[in-house]
């Protein structure tokens, strides 16, 4: 969304040789404008898209940095930290996190879907991440919903992710299994798989994926991780060459396929 940075982003790139094939151009993915002018930039500029990657993502909650740094030694793990204080979800926190990471990956792709269409191989590959699997769902009807792979739909997903919220606003999230400011987040990316599988089986000529890069070393993470950004791309850069008969509609931790 941060133009200055893409452009940064661009710069450095051209010390590579990369600049003749390498375009910047801004995106919010909340905003049903900005994902109009990409689409109708996309359009202008090339006429077709063979591969999309999702990469958006909030964490949704709030970090008190100073206090967190001040706690690497005192505290450990999330349940302390939420005892501090220094990670806590909102409502408002939660609802920018389903907003951006489902929505903005929904609505972006339905925007770009007919230019993926005029591609003879057309590729997606959806960011996700390791506590997305089906298992963290704390919600029993949420996880049920969404284990349904034969009844699994937009609206379906929609429907979970607005009950959650529903819940969230009502402070009923405690109630229904959730005791961890990732809730938002957890719940995000599990539907964002949940929707990789609905896309594979409404288009089975396009590859479509999720990916777990692993816990990775970026701002999102405070730096914290075990991977480096370089090594984390490695499996969504192979999903994203997948040969025409690849698999599609699965779930890869890095290069290796895993389940939901």
């Amino acid at each position: 969304m941060d133009e200055q940075k893409g452009l940064q982003s661009l710069d450095k790139l051209k010390t590579l040789g990369f600049s003749d094939n390498v375009v910047v151009h801004q995106l919010d993915v909340k905003n049903s404008a900005s994902i109009a002018s990409f689409a109708d930039f996309i359009n202008t500029k090339f006429g077709k898209l063979d591969i999309l990657v999702n990469n958006a993502g909030v964490n949704g909650i709030i970090v008190d940095e100073r206090n967190l740094s001040l706690h690497d030694q005192e505290v450990t793990g999330v349940q302390a930290l939420m005892t501090k204080q220094i990670m806590l979800q909102t409502y408002e926190t939660a609802k920018d996190c389903i907003e951006t990471n489902y929505f903005g990956t929904k609505h972006v792709t339905e925007a770009l879907l007919p230019f993926l269409k005029s591609s003879p191989s057309p590729w997606i590959v959806n960011l996700t991440t390791g506590v997305s699997k089906l298992e963290n769902i704390k919600d029993e009807k949420a996880r049920k919903m969404l284990s349904d792979v034969d009844r699994l739909t937009e609206d379906v997903l929609d429907e979970v992710v607005t009950g959650f919220l529903r819940d969230a606003k009502d402070d009923l999230l405690e109630k229904k299994g959730w005791n961890e400011p990732f809730s938002a987040y957890i719940l995000s990316k599990t539907v964002v798989n949940a929707y990789t599988r609905v896309l594979a089986k409404k288009y089975p000529s396009f590859r479509i994926n999720s990916v777990n890069p692993g816990f990775t070393k970026t701002d999102m993470t405070y730096y914290q991780g075990i991977y480096t950004p370089e090594e984390a791309a490695v499996g969504p850069v192979k999903l994203a060459l997948l040969p025409d008969d690849g698999p599609t509609g699965r779930f890869f931790f890095q290069t290796e396929e895993t389940t939901f």
